[in-house]
């Protein structure tokens, strides 16, 4: 595995794996160029129709590589290189599925709840680590926290850091699922190859939807699910879904 980043596709799947085990996969600007250049490929590939997100070796990712921060920049660092990531995953529309094999730190936990499913291995554990260095969460930890595990332990998480072991984090619904380590890149790969064989032009209008409805009220969103339907209904996949339910067949969806 060459690099920062490795990155390899099969089976319409493209598993992006941050590779700076001796540092626990913390973020230097290599390896944020590299993930981006990672992350577009997927996007423009036509053969790649969902991501599998993990770390090398005992860590997913520990956050921000200290010693490679500028703290005079800080401000450029994270538009330019932390909300750009946040931005291109989100955006991304095709599915992310994370695989937290280790501790998920500070930019690193967030890295993960900024993915579509997040599975993560039992002993995984996701810690809101800024304010042990008197910083505020990053890297859409703000935004993503509350929505998924409420304001109240939010705040407490955000405040003092404390570690949420990985079946803690599944059951505030932070994350989809916690599995044995030795099944979670089995299970994660398992999800990913699921997800590639779907109609992957309605998985990333879904995705779309989800996401645009975390600001929106009912009406707002309901105008969102026209829009968006009509683009679906004309795809390819779409087509094929309609004709193998009326044939009462499997469907043999191309990702169009």
């Amino acid at each position: 595995m060459a690099g920062t980043v490795g990155y390899a596709v099969a089976d319409g799947v493209a598993t992006i794996t941050l590779n700076r085990p001796d540092k626990l996969n913390s973020f230097t600007p290599e390896l944020h160029g590299e993930l981006a250049a990672a992350l577009e490929d997927a996007a423009r590939s036509e053969t790649v129709r969902a991501v599998l997100l993990t770390g090398a070796g005992r860590a997913f990712c520990a956050g921000q590589d200290l010693s490679t921060l500028d703290m005079a920049h800080v401000g450029d660092t994270i538009e330019r290189l932390y909300n750009a990531l946040v931005r291109r995953m989100r955006n991304l529309p095709k599915p992310i599925v994370a695989a937290v094999n280790g501790v998920a730190a500070g930019a690193g936990a967030n890295l993960a709840l900024a993915c579509d499913i997040v599975l993560a291995a039992r002993s995984a554990s996701f810690i809101q680590a800024f304010c042990k260095i008197g910083l505020i969460p990053d890297t859409g930890g703000t935004y993503f926290l509350p929505r998924l595990v409420g304001s109240a332990r939010a705040m407490a998480l955000a405040l003092t850091g404390d570690p949420v072991p990985a079946e803690q984090a599944a059951a505030w619904g932070m994350i989809w699922r916690a599995v044995d380590d030795a099944a979670l890149m089995d299970e994660a790969l398992g999800l990913a190859r699921r997800l590639a064989s779907q109609a992957t032009k309605g998985l990333g209008l879904t995705k779309e939807a989800l996401n645009r409805s975390l600001d929106n009220d009912l009406f707002v969103q309901l105008e969102v699910e026209r829009e968006l339907q009509v683009l679906a209904s004309v795809t390819e996949d779409c087509r094929e879904g309609v004709a193998a339910f009326l044939a009462k067949r499997p469907p043999a969806f191309t990702g169009r």
